[in-house]
């Protein structure tokens, strides 16, 4: 068995038909996990949706019942960018169950992986750029309000800034946002998060490696969270049809490395989602996921896990 959990629902699918978001890859890489005897079914444990209630921490509760009814805006669905249909609303609640889920197993593991979540746009009153719930957000208020952790840590690699997130925790010294992206790409207005790093176009492995550490290291130590939840997002690929860095298989890997083991490595539990990942292979966005999971593994196997007192 795997020394940590995946957590995974095959509701997680955003019923989107033929979309440059592949929801289908939740699927896919349940299945090449299991195909490539990474994992075994008893490794998988399936959520159940967030209930409204977890919702409203972070949600305005019009936005939650529209999106649950069916009763968007047509503005509202343009500023999402994905068709409604009840699948879809139904797969967001179960993200946000799902990610939620993955942090209780990782404050326990050390690390836990959710094949689905990373949800960074989606705001309080509305969703954008294919986010209806912020599921990472959800996840942490959880964890506050039920008392499991006081300060937890978001550390966003997703090509597009994390505009929700940080909006969301903006001046809550409790949260630390740090997202590393694109500058010229998605979205046009980014709300300040504690950290960013904005990248030039056709940024590479070594500079975003560079920038990624320089960033980072420090506040892990110094800011001490008690959680982080890490957005792995596979877009930052070369290929990927909505970025425009260029990242190989192997620079992620090293990215991935760099984030889990430090935070590990600092006593740190781990909570990784996906977020975003649009290459113009969709096996080429799946073999990036699987490879963050195997990077996870490799790192609670060599660094283990001694979880901090809170």
């Amino acid at each position: 068995m795997l020394p940590f959990h995946l957590v995974y629902h095959e509701g997680y699918d955003l019923n989107l038909g033929p979309h440059v978001f592949p929801s289908q890859k939740f699927r896919l890489i349940k299945e090449r996990l299991l195909a490539d005897g990474f994992a075994a079914p008893e490794d998988f444990v399936s959520p159940e949706p967030a209930s409204n209630d977890d919702l409203l921490l972070v949600h305005e509760r019009g936005w939650i019942q529209r999106l649950k009814n069916g009763t968007l805006s047509q503005e509202e669905i343009l500023q999402l960018e994905i068709p409604y249909s009840p699948e879809m609303s139904r797969a967001f609640w179960l993200a946000a169950g799902g990610t939620t889920l993955a942090a209780r197993l990782a404050l326990d593991e050390g690390v836990s992986f959710n094949v689905g979540g990373g949800f960074h746009h989606a705001f309080p009153d509305h969703g954008e750029g294919f986010c209806a719930i912020n599921d990472i957000a959800v996840a942490i208020r959880k964890m506050q309000h039920d008392g499991k952790i006081h300060r937890a840590m978001v550390v966003d690699c997703d090509v597009h800034h994390g505009n929700g997130t940080a909006a969301i925790f903006a001046g809550d010294p409790a949260v630390f946002t740090l997202s590393i992206h694109q500058y010229n790409n998605y979205p046009v207005r980014k709300p300040p998060s504690t950290v960013d790093v904005h990248l030039s176009d056709g940024v590479g492995d070594q500079e975003y490696l560079d920038r990624l550490r320089t960033a980072y290291r420090f506040p892990v130590s110094g800011f001490h969270p008690d959680l982080m939840i890490y957005v792995a997002g596979a877009d930052p690929y070369c290929q990927d049809q909505l970025g425009g860095l260029a990242l190989t298989f192997d620079g992620l890997k090293n990215r991935d490395r760099l984030v889990i083991e430090t935070a590990l490595c600092d006593g740190v539990p781990v909570v990784i989602v996906l977020a975003g990942g649009y290459a113009l292979q969709v096996d080429d966005t799946v073999t990036i996921h699987c490879n963050t999971a195997k990077v996870a593994k490799d790192a609670i196997v060599k660094i283990g896990w001694n979880r901090k007192p809170n």
